[in-house]
């Protein structure tokens, strides 16, 4: 693997990751799509594949790149489970939130665990991840054009509580412009806590199973959680923030487990360019939440979904007549 490879591939990983486009299916269609050596140096099917555990070794500069983010959220969390399993109740918001986090993880943790590697032996090559790039736009576009009613009031609800949190909390205080946002951004936070927890505990453990289908490379898993989300009656922005506190213990789990791969004859040769990937890939997922934290609170999901069908189409269309 160069350095080239390594830089391009943690770069793509970290971005669409968060980006509801699939990175798994980018990090196998990407280098066949190039061929040459890429092809042959990134094969995400082979056995024993060096550069699977490069891609999911990515992933803990991914997950850490969403606790930075979220380091608020996740310390909440944390002490509403600590503080629900010392008192045994759950009673508060963040007590309610860090069980359905966990509750939500535990289906795509034993399927990942039952089903990755036939996962990716039948379906990671290359002409299936095009072709499940294009289910994942279909997903994505169809959702959108027949959103739930309860899901379209509550993006008008989502829009008025924001507003008011935030009022309410920089209300006549002096302060500067950074620290007035800091303050419309944690109140806005809070208020979406305490609405995420009024979610029953049925339907957050449906959404974070439909993470599964994120195991098959074209699939996204952010995307199809957004969409689950929405499917219940979720707000698009406490769709997409739930999507990605889902998405952190997940990424972070998969990216530990490939760590030892590294550590061993796996990773001989290539220290470097996990580095050198793994910090591109960081900055990537940071950016990208942040970034899309703020895009999808009034902006929908069908430019992803165009996208995907697009490239999707094309991708296969190469592979099968031209390649």
């Amino acid at each position: 693997m160069t350095y080239l490879e390594a830089g391009v591939v943690g770069l793509l990983q970290g971005v669409s990751e968060m980006f509801p486009v699939s990175s798994l299916g980018h990090s196998v269609l990407i280098p066949a799509l190039v061929g040459g050596s890429w092809a042959k140096d990134l094969n995400v099917a082979r056995p024993e594949s060096p550069y699977l555990a490069f891609i999911v070794g990515l992933h803990v500069a991914t997950a850490l790149a969403l606790i930075i983010y979220f380091w608020r959220d996740w310390v909440r969390v944390v002490r509403g489970l600590f503080s629900s399993i010392r008192y045994r109740e759950i009673y508060t918001v963040d007590q309610k939130l860090a069980w359905m986090l966990v509750l939500a993880t535990i289906p795509v943790g034993l399927a990942g665990l039952a089903f990755e590697h036939t996962f990716r032996v039948v379906f990671g090559q290359a002409k299936w991840a095009a072709f499940f790039l294009i289910v994942n736009g279909v997903i994505l576009v169809s959702t959108e054009k027949v959103r739930r009613r309860s899901s379209l009031a509550a993006d008008h609800a989502t829009a008025r509580e924001r507003e008011h949190a935030e009022l309410v909390a920089v209300g006549r205080r002096r302060t500067s412009e950074p620290q007035a946002a800091r303050l419309r951004e944690q109140a806005a936070v809070e208020v979406g806590d305490r609405r995420l927890a009024t979610l029953p505990f049925a339907s957050a453990v449906l959404i974070g199973s439909a993470q599964i289908l994120g195991l098959l490379a074209g699939i996204s898993r952010d995307g199809v959680t957004m969409c689950a989300g929405l499917w219940r009656g979720l707000s698009r922005e406490d769709a997409a923030r739930f999507a990605f506190l889902l998405a952190t213990p997940v990424i972070l789990a998969a990216g530990a487990l490939k760590l030892p791969d590294l550590a061993g004859p796996l990773g001989n040769g290539i220290h470097g360019q996990i580095l050198l990937g793994s910090v591109l890939s960081g900055v990537g997922a940071y950016l990208s939440v942040r970034f899309l934290v703020r895009y999808l609170r009034n902006r929908t999901l069908i430019p992803f979904g165009v996208y995907c069908l697009i490239f999707g189409v094309l991708s296969l269309a190469y592979l099968t007549l031209i390649k």
